[in-house]
């Protein structure tokens, strides 16, 4: 099979396609022939070295997928070759097959195509456990989406609009601040020219659950916009990994920081994670009320240019890989 092999940790160009060994499944597993995935910051993460997977894990990047599923390992149960599927991985997305825990697998929502559902289940369930789990997100509170365009901004932002939650979003730019707009955000900070921080104390006061990718440049303002009893939710690291925490700010305000990922997760807390996610978002999808916002479909032969778009933070929503 082809899949896109990082050579050696790097910029883009280090990522090659070439022809490997097939996957086999384990007791438990499917193999599943694919047909999209789509990209993410944990990949960029892992192709420069900072990211490796879990033990056991596929050595290629790529944390979610959809295909059709071409062969059952032991044990397995309910799916059956020739269904179409979308996948939570713990990595291997970028090849032309791949070996998936069955507790990880979800369907494909109805009038949702099998390309475009590879642009899901990363995003849905990090949306789901993080906010609505994690965070504890309830109707008629306020949320901040740091990174609103983002593939995992663009999803929060409607899923909470359309749970009754008030939006705050920061972006970097009239056409993002637009479009978070256009997905149910109420306010749309610039957070090139404006302080959110200010903002938010100036409009509403405070907010309830704060879903965080900066990590370090913004733990003290995100902690300064947290509400009594706020939540703030760390998933992302990009503003650096050490800061400084005002324990008597927290104290104060009876509020807590939580950092989390899915990938190295047991997997029954993924399985868990994955049903509950597909109960709660797939129906929205279905009924049109919530979509992935996907910015372009680029074919795996072109997947370094895929993570020179993603790092260049250009594009609005998900960028995925066509691999058939």
């Amino acid at each position: 099979m082809r899949a896109a092999v990082i050579t050696h940790p790097g910029p883009p160009d280090v990522l090659q396609v070439e022809e490997v060994p097939d996957p086999r499944p384990d007791v438990g597993e499917v193999l599943v022939d694919v047909t999209a995935t789509a990209v993410n910051r944990a990949d960029l993460m892992q192709r420069q070295g900072h990211y490796d997977p879990p033990p056991g894990a596929s050595p290629y990047p790529g944390l979610e997928c959809s295909g059709v599923i071409a062969r059952l390992g032991e044990g397995v149960t309910g799916w059956a070759v020739g269904d179409p599927v979308c996948a939570l991985l713990a990595g291997g997305g970028y090849a032309e097959r791949v070996a998936v825990p069955a507790g990880q697998l979800m369907r494909v929502p109805q009038g949702l195509s099998l390309r475009d559902a590879a642009a899901l289940p990363e995003t849905a369930c990090t949306v789901w456990s993080m906010v609505f789990d994690v965070g504890r997100l309830r109707p008629g509170e306020t949320l901040l989406v740091h990174g609103g365009t983002s593939g995992i901004g663009t999803l929060a932002i409607q899923l909470a609009h359309h749970y009754g939650a008030r939006v705050i979003t920061t972006a970097g730019s009239a056409a993002k601040l637009d479009a978070a707009r256009r997905l149910g955000a109420d306010v749309a900070i610039d957070y090139r020219e404006q302080d959110f921080a200010e903002v938010i104390a100036e409009t509403v006061g405070g907010v309830d659950v704060i879903l965080d990718n900066i990590g370090a440049a913004y733990l003290p303002r995100n902690v300064a916009s947290l509400r009594i009893g706020g939540r703030l939710v760390v998933i992302g690291l990009q503003g650096g990994r050490l800061g400084e925490l005002d324990l008597g700010a927290l104290l104060a305000k009876r509020a807590s920081v939580s950092a989390a990922s899915l990938r190295a997760r047991p997997l029954a807390q993924k399985a868990a994670i994955v049903t509950a996610t597909e109960s709660f978002v797939w129906p929205l999808i279905e009924s049109g009320d919530v979509a992935p916002v996907i910015d372009r479909v680029l074919p795996l032969d072109d997947a370094a240019a895929a993570h020179q778009l993603v790092e260049s933070s250009q594009h609005i929503g998900k960028v995925v890989l066509q691999v058939r």
